[in-house]
């Protein structure tokens, strides 16, 4: 009533107003200082952002402006709940395409810039009954081209919690049924894409550290020649750049396969967890509430475009690029996209004797010295 009103005080009037900008600060949160990707470099992301939205629409403006923010090339996310919400995160987002269809609901889904990749196909794989158990969320392939360079991705979010100790006699077993999920993506990578640039990241729900004989990824750690986790640093370091603070722990995790080895060497290559709450006023706690339990972790590749003829990279085009040229042709090699550029001269999309007379005649001609790229 208006007899009502005349009683509210002006301190309670203040309250009022305190509370309400405060809602409006958190909810507008400046995320300013907060980056990751560059025009010139390929960035992917995993996140588990637990059951989004959090906390609803705060949750929603929240991830928006985040995303925008670190300017990432594909965010590979876990935990997507309300897919209207999703969609309407989606809207807002400038350049930004989504994927997040399965064969059932689960939770997987993709974010990417639609003006610095190309998608080919997004699929499932494992998803018949006999997979359920070490695969409760089928993974997600994504067949994507970056700067001509084909990129298999596949995100994943294994089975959680467990005891530590893997009992391989018992098929429940938490640990179990992880360490077949790391094996069975390891089939199937060495089976469909021996020769391919590979990423495979998510809520992997395990450390990297474990001892030898409780470690679930065991068989691709032992298999350095052609698997490498990304962020191993990470994992054996200190524990204040973990994914998951809560416990704490490190369980989401990036692996490349060797094609991309040598990306991951360049200069402006990283690998970092994300750590959000630093730019948030409450910090872990504020994240926690409004966001999610776990960080992302992000990857930066940087793809160097190799020069007509200079197939081993080094700067100059002479003989060893030949004998390795050579080697293409009698299949001694493969080459990775890069080098399949760099060596297919005349551009007829073969490698062949004609390259290599084409290959002789720019290196007479131009005296071993570096040759300029297309």
């Amino acid at each position: 009533s208006f007899n009502g009103m005349k009683s509210i005080k002006k301190s309670d009037i203040v309250i009022y107003a305190t509370l309400f900008l405060f809602t409006v600060n958190v909810s507008a949160q400046d995320f300013d200082e907060l980056e990751f990707g560059t025009d010139s470099t390929f960035e992917i992301l995993t996140w588990n952002i637990e059951w989004f939205p959090k906390n609803g629409q705060i949750t929603v403006d929240y991830v928006t402006q985040i995303i925008q923010a670190l300017e990432i090339d594909v965010l590979a996310i876990q935990e997507v709940s309300d897919t209207l919400l999703f969609n309407q995160m989606l809207d807002e987002l400038t350049g930004y395409e989504s994927y997040y269809q399965s064969a059932w609901f689960a939770g997987l889904a993709y974010i990417y810039k639609t003006n610095a990749i190309e998608i080919n196909d997004i699929y499932e794989i494992y998803t018949t009954a006999p997979y359920w158990s070490p695969f409760p969320r089928s993974p997600m392939v994504m067949d994507m081209t970056y700067l001509g360079e084909n990129i298999i991705i596949i995100n994943n979010h294994f089975k959680c919690c467990g005891d530590g100790y893997l009992d391989l006699d018992d098929p429940d077993d938490e640990e179990t049924r992880r360490y077949l999920a790391s094996n069975l993506l390891k089939e199937y990578i060495d089976t469909n894409f021996s020769n391919n640039n590979v990423i495979v990241l998510g809520d992997l729900n395990d450390i990297l550290t474990d001892d030898t004989k409780n470690n679930v990824f065991q068989m691709i750690l032992n298999d350095t020649e052609n698997y490498l986790f990304a962020d191993m640093e990470i994992a054996a370091g200190n524990s204040s750049e973990w994914s998951y603070p809560w416990w704490p722990s490190h369980i989401d995790h990036i692996l490349i396969t060797n094609e991309l080895f040598d990306e991951f060497e360049n200069e402006s290559s990283k690998v970092q967890t994300i750590k959000i709450d630093e730019f948030m006023d409450g910090g872990f706690d504020e994240y926690y509430e409004n966001i999610s339990d776990h960080r992302p972790v992000a990857l930066k590749l940087e793809f160097i475009a190799l020069s007509d003829g200079d197939v081993n990279g080094d700067g100059v085009t002479d003989i060893i690029d030949i004998n390795i040229l050579v080697d293409f042709i009698l299949g001694n090699q493969i080459a990775t996209p890069s080098q399949f550029a760099a060596a297919d001269l005349n551009q007829d999309t073969i490698i062949d004797v004609m390259d290599i007379v084409l290959l002789v005649d720019l290196i007479l001609g131009s005296t071993l010295l570096p040759v300029q790229t297309r």
